[in-house]
């Protein structure tokens, strides 16, 4: 056979080399798989999706409000056990325990979520150039040595009695030490990526410290950063609780979660519902925060991607 016969001219395609063979990669699109690949994270989110809906938008259509607790029409009322009209019993004023309950929850949520979002901003700015300045690192590693050895609870109690009972007041005091073991884990962090070849060679050329921490560094530390969320907003909630408990922090006309447990005290054994459905809601919601906020961390680490 001739060449002809044995072979066939085959014409260049170059858009062919222009097809990329590998799959293509989203980052978020990947966190979202990982994160939807946990049925037990699911379930948390929809449930705590549910209690904040209930939080922030039941207390507007039931009006509750602490000073009209105190006042009593038909006795009959009292200490109802839960039941199809009353969800969660009533209590020795008649008053429901469901609206008082999720009232209480709206405003130790809020200033969880406050006090949560202040302390990350302020813990990552100061802990990305913490980390960054080594001019800087001496000062602030005195700093977070003196704040770190003084119990929170012991700055969040003498802060209250200071300044008083106030909603501003509590998040104040819970924010002002708070921010700095949180720049200390990101210092940590910072630290271990900056003597890296890119960043060694992005400051030899000249890139401004901040865009350094902007595009070289806080990318890579999103998961330590949700990791932290998630761990401070059970934490402050906590905090308000049993700032509550004690009668500090909020003023007494203002509903809680620690106010509303610290009422019912006397009624863990007598009216067992008054106290333990409190407690029942406070856990279901830090309960729900914790593993959604460290399913999302585990989620959002590039290494945990297939």
């Amino acid at each position: 056979m001739s060449d002809k016969e044995l072979f066939s001219f085959v014409p260049a395609k170059g858009d062919e080399s222009e097809v990329i063979s590998a799959p293509l990669y989203s980052y978020w699109k990947s966190v979202g798989r990982k994160f939807l690949s946990s049925k037990l994270a699911i379930a948390m989110l929809v449930l705590l999706i549910a209690l904040l809906l209930i939080s922030f938008f039941q207390p507007i259509f039931s009006g509750y409000t602490v000073i009209n607790s105190g006042k009593i029409d038909d006795f009959s009322l009292r200490y109802n056990y839960p039941n199809f009209k009353n969800w969660f019993g009533t209590d020795a004023t008649g008053q429901s325990l469901f609206d008082a309950v999720w009232a209480g929850a709206k405003t130790s949520i809020s200033i969880a979520m406050l006090a949560t979002l202040i302390s990350t901003v302020i813990g990552v700015i100061v802990g990305a150039v913490w980390g960054l300045s080594k001019s800087i690192d001496k000062f602030m590693i005195e700093v977070y040595n003196v704040v770190n050895n003084v119990p929170q609870v012991l700055v969040l109690l003498v802060l209250s009695y200071a300044f008083g009972s106030g909603f501003w007041n509590l998040l104040f005091a819970m924010c002002v030490t708070s921010w700095v073991s949180i720049a200390y884990s990101i210092r940590v962090q910072v630290i271990m990526y900056r003597d890296r070849e890119y960043n060694i060679a992005s400051r030899t050329l000249g890139t401004k410290p901040v865009t350094m921490i902007n595009k070289n560094i806080l990318p890579y530390l999103i998961s330590v950063i949700v990791t932290i969320i998630s761990n401070q907003m059970p934490v402050f909630i906590s905090l308000e609780v049993f700032l509550g408990f004690l009668g500090v922090g909020l003023p007494s006309d203002t509903p809680s979660l620690g106010r509303i447990i610290a009422d019912y005290t006397d009624n863990i054994t007598n009216h067992a519902y008054l106290f333990w459905i409190p407690v029942l809601i406070l856990g279901m919601v830090t309960v729900s925060l914790y593993i959604v906020g460290q399913t999302l961390a585990d989620a959002s680490d590039p290494r945990t991607h297939q």
